[in-house]
């Protein structure tokens, strides 16, 4: 698989050295997910389970079921990776129906006024490949995987595109702008390692610049050296650690079907 990222390509060509024999006796032509993992079932002996869970569970768009958990979840984690492979992981939320399913290839969640670093908009300008997870902690306890290619989009122009998306104007719940999905894969989180929550009735603090209901400095970060001198390599540039996304489009993109 080719890719854009040089430290990827790299790390991949190490892998697939060591693995070589294990490699050949490999079907990895035209398979969900990457070739790092395709590489790694190899040599670790869980193809045929892999694909078994490929076929049964990964696919290239939103089930019924799936358009149903996605529509009643409060919270999606999302994770995006820059072009250089380094990755940021954030937490999105709302009421119930804050993402939005507008078809069963495409889904949208609603950016409110933040912090201001825009971390997640930054790295999809740069690579628009996005992974968002949902979990229900509470009921069912099970979770939901969709990965696609991320565009940005402002709220005017998204609703005039999505006219039957409804409006929040609840203070603090007004989106700036949507962030819309193009689903490439779809597929279940094993429940066995989640745990159960309760849910409790709680008022959130939609809105709010108060740094003590935001969490204000919890971490004791502020006052503290920004950066610290034992981290930086002897260039004095950060390591750069090789993404496992699919900078190259890859493979993934063989689940769907084009006519074009």
């Amino acid at each position: 698989m080719a890719t854009r990222n040089p430290p990827l390509t790299r790390a991949l060509t190490t892998v697939r050295r060591s693995l070589a024999p294990q490699e050949a006796e490999c079907d990895v032509v035209r398979r969900p997910g990457s070739a790092g993992e395709h590489a790694l079932q190899c040599a670790y002996g869980t193809q045929a389970r892999a694909d078994r869970f490929y076929t049964d569970q990964v696919r290239d768009r939103l089930l019924p079921a799936m358009v149903t958990f996605v529509e009643r979840m409060e919270m999606a984690f999302v994770a995006t990776a820059d072009a250089n492979g380094e990755c940021d992981a954030s937490l999105r939320a709302g009421p119930p129906g804050f993402l939005q399913v507008l078809d069963d290839r495409t889904i949208a969640y609603p950016e409110y006024r933040g912090n201001g670093v825009h971390a997640s908009l930054g790295n999809i300008t740069e690579n628009p490949h996005v992974g968002m997870l949902m979990v229900d902690f509470v009921q069912d306890l099970i979770g939901l995987h969709v990965n696609g290619i991320a565009r940005i989009v402002e709220e005017p122009a998204f609703h005039r595109m999505f006219p039957r998306v409804p409006r929040d104007d609840e203070r603090g719940r007004r989106a700036e702008r949507w962030v819309v999905i193009e689903v490439e894969e779809a597929y279940v989180h094993c429940r066995k390692h989640i745990p159960r929550m309760e849910r409790v009735t709680e008022r959130r603090s939609w809105g709010t610049d108060d740094p003590g209901r935001k969490g204000g400095d919890y971490f004791g970060a502020r006052g503290t050296p920004v950066r610290s001198a034992a981290r930086r390599s002897s260039t004095g540039r950060r390591s750069v650690f090789p993404s496992t996304t699919h900078l190259s489009r890859g493979v993934a993109r063989s689940l769907r079907r084009r006519t074009e």
